[in-house]
């Protein structure tokens, strides 16, 4: 049959991008200016034009909505239950981000109302499946930490580990070990110390970063929790 006998259901690309702020798991929402659902929040993205990729549409539509761009995506699922939007049938595929809380400053664009950090354990309600879509996100960076370097992203680049233990404590929502934590981390052999020291209260903190030379994803190893 002719491709132009098919139905063409619409394609849209969503934008997810975690960060750590006040020792708490936050996601980047927009108020919705338009309709459908008119003034709730939902997850930054829009159409894929019929000459871009849809990784090239997310960028775009996370740039025109909040004012972010240069950030690197990773493709998280591919959304297309029917009904989930009505104004017809829409399938989305969904990317994430993880980046360090000063790296962005949200503002809302053209298409937005607002843009601003929510928790991602106090969302408001949201939009189209977008409730379905971050919790299905949340699981994907749960089970990344179990097996991958991914919660380095999150800091800085110099941190201490208190900071990776306390981002590991935030995304898994449960409280680890200080010496089993500190072990397995070390002997993981994924970062290295920076020679520098944190100062302040009590004794200075030794510094670390991740290294550059280490195997990102170690799937024979699982570490956390």
């Amino acid at each position: 049959m002719p491709l132009a006998d098919y139905p063409r259901p619409s394609v849209t690309s969503d934008v997810i991008i975690f960060t750590l702020r006040d020792d708490d798991l936050s996601v980047l929402l927009i108020r919705r200016k338009l309709p459908p659902f008119q003034g709730m929040w939902a997850i930054p993205g829009g159409f894929v034009n019929i000459d871009e990729s849809l990784e090239g549409a997310a960028l775009r539509e996370l740039e025109e909505e909040t004012g972010v761009r240069d950030v690197y995506l990773e493709q998280l699922y591919t959304f297309g239950n029917v009904g989930r939007d009505p104004r017809g049938r829409v399938i989305t595929v969904a990317y994430f981000a993880l980046i360090p809380a000063p790296a962005i400053d949200p503002r809302a664009g053209d298409d937005a109302a607002e843009a601003r950090w929510w928790s991602m354990y106090d969302l408001p309600p949201l939009a189209f499946d977008h409730a379905d879509i971050l919790a299905y996100a949340l699981q994907r960076l749960r089970y990344k930490l179990e097996y991958s370097a991914v919660g380095f992203e999150l800091l800085p680049e110099a941190f201490t580990l208190s900071d990776l233990q306390a981002a590991y404590e935030v995304i898994l929502g449960e409280e680890l070990d200080k010496r089993n934590f500190r072990r397995k981390i070390l002997s993981a052999d994924v970062i290295e110390e920076t020679g520098g020291y944190r100062t302040g209260e009590g004794r200075p903190a030794r510094l670390y970063r991740f290294r550059e030379d280490a195997v990102a994803e170690v799937r024979a190893r699982r570490l956390f929790p």
